[in-house]
């Protein structure tokens, strides 16, 4: 079968688990003949993809998350004003991606969470079945259990996800542990798709403490922290734009550019891992048996944070003190059933994607989201 891929270019996440998926399908007879990326002028493509995806890559201007002024959190409604700003440029994606679709004729499009992707499928119905893969479709599931806090932005982030996968086939939703699928919504539940280099490093109890921030306004916060205790090694990985590929402070303190093996190699090593809090790392911190901390940059982030506390896989802070990760690691009680989970995700997945007997499935869209496809429309008719 042939496949097209649209992924979400904001976050590594999505990226590793297009990644991980394009191998498991070449592995077993499939083909991934393109891949659509969505761009903004704030987020690089790191190399790593560009590198590992071993296709064609496009890009197409997406929506993606701004930062508040001191570049940690994420700021919600700058977001939202940034995307009205430039919905022309998204009414051209849309079209952009309608137009590979009919001229590549695929068997199946694969939807990494990214908006524009659900809009093209409300707007130009594309005959192709369309199935979409992220954590963030677990949302959707009734047993979901949300952070008691924020809940605005947690119904934002939901009108958010249904808009990713209007008219889709399938919701395939990345979970930490198994949940109950509901076929009536065509939601299943599957385990994450985690890279195949994890599996080549043996756990190992460090002296060191790991670090991911999504945003490198954090460092500040490590910075501070660690003039406090340069006792404890730190190795921090970042994003920052024209930083060195390591940064060291001191004996005691590095900060890396993104590398998915170096990455991953510490990750084995370390006695613990501090990160924004995305789904992807805290898999690969569970499957490594490393305590984590999570530091949330935006609402999506506040829920991986708040389900891997119920989970008792680690806790959640609004700053990076790793005081708090340094006491909670004598409590950390690994989930030894996630391995044998994740021992399903080949088979669960392969037999969901080369089913393709179901049809679009774009019903009937109540209140704030009609309205947000109606303010997109009148924008297409006045281009």
């Amino acid at each position: 079968m042939r496949y097209i891929f649209i992924v979400q270019g904001d976050g590594r996440g999505h990226m590793t688990q297009a990644i991980t998926l394009r191998e498991m399908l070449a592995k077993n007879g499939h083909e991934v003949v393109e891949v659509l990326i969505g761009k903004s002028p704030q987020k690089k493509i790191p190399d790593f993809f560009l590198r590992r995806i071993e296709t064609t890559v496009n890009t197409f201007d997406s929506p993606n998350f701004q930062t508040n002024t001191e570049n940690k959190q994420s700021a919600i409604y700058k977001s939202a004003v940034m995307t009205f700003r430039y919905l022309k440029k998204y009414i051209k994606s849309i079209t952009y991606l309608n137009e590979r679709i009919n001229e590549l004729k695929p068997d199946v499009v694969i939807n990494f969470y990214d908006l524009v992707a659900g809009l093209t499928y409300a707007f130009y119905k594309p005959e192709v079945p369309m199935f979409c893969i992220a954590h963030q479709y677990l949302f959707l599931h009734p047993g979901y259990k949300f952070p008691k806090k924020n809940k605005q932005m947690v119904e934002a982030l939901k009108i958010y996800t249904r808009i990713t996968c209007l008219g889709a086939s399938r919701l395939l939703a990345l979970s930490f542990v198994e949940k109950p699928d509901i076929e009536k919504k065509n939601m299943y539940i599957i385990p994450p798709l985690l890279r195949k280099e994890l599996y080549e490093f043996e756990a190992k109890k460090g002296d060191f403490y790991l670090g991911y921030m999504l945003n490198s306004g954090f460092a500040s916060e490590v910075t501070d922290w660690h003039k406090k205790h340069k006792d404890l090694p730190l190795r921090f990985f970042w994003d920052k734009k024209d930083a060195k590929e390591t940064t060291v402070i001191d004996d005691t303190l590095q900060f890396h550019q993104i590398n998915d093996q170096l990455f991953l190699e510490y990750m084995s090593q370390c006695a613990a891992y501090a990160t924004t809090g995305g789904f992807e790392s805290v898999c690969e911190a569970m499957y490594y048996q490393k305590p984590v901390m999570m530091v949330p940059a935006h609402i999506e982030q506040e829920c991986n944070a708040n389900e891997a506390e119920l989970l008792g896989i680690g806790i959640a802070s609004n700053e990076f003190n790793l005081s708090r990760l340094r006491d909670f690691v004598p409590h950390y009680q690994p989930n030894d059933s996630f391995k044998k989970w994740l021992g399903q995700s080949e088979s669960k997945m392969l037999r969901l994607l080369e089913d393709t007997t179901m049809k679009n499935n774009t019903k009937y869209i109540p209140g704030i989201i009609s309205s947000i496809l109606l303010r997109f429309q009148r924008m297409a008719i006045r281009k």
